[in-house]
């Protein structure tokens, strides 16, 4: 991937990851490898996170659509350099929280997902992003869920 285009988005807008994204991988273990180091490299870098997560969704049963958005990722990382967190020495030690939910976002479940962020004295110490068990029927109710579980967070 030395000589290819460099990638402004993490993930095609409107994009439609589902078990159907074209043929079978021979090889699910790259793909689990890969997500794996992802995963683990989104611990500093909170801007993948979301991206890590739709394609972690399917790494099970990876079809080629699942390995296109993964490698947009790697481009994405390749096409930044020097982002991730920085922390900061600040004055205060105040603690925030922001949730936000996505409603009825899985294309194959209609699931909505939760996520939240913590910053304790500005800096973001904890972040996540997860589906919900249930069926929300409406955006209010992913809303009210993802506000509980920050506040589960925060408490």
């Amino acid at each position: 991937m030395l000589g290819c285009k460099l990638a402004s988005s993490l993930i095609e807008q409107n994009h439609k990851l589902g078990e159907d994204c074209g043929p079978s991988l021979i090889d699910a273990g790259k793909y689990q490898r890969l997500v794996e180091k992802l995963i683990y490299l989104s611990l500093t870098h909170p801007d993948i996170s979301y991206a890590v997560r739709v394609v972690s969704q399917f790494m099970y049963t990876p079809k080629s659509g699942h390995l296109d958005a993964m490698y947009r990722i790697l481009i994405y990382l390749k096409s930044s350099p020097g982002k991730g967190l920085l922390y900061a020495r600040n004055n205060h030690l105040r603690i925030e929280g922001y949730s936000d939910a996505e409603w009825a976002g899985s294309i194959s479940d209609r699931r909505s997902t939760s996520s939240y962020c913590t910053f304790v004295g500005g800096n973001l110490v904890t972040w996540r992003s997860k589906k919900q068990p249930i069926v929300a029927r409406s955006n209010a109710k992913a809303e009210y869920r993802a506000m509980a579980h920050a506040i589960c967070e925060l408490t």
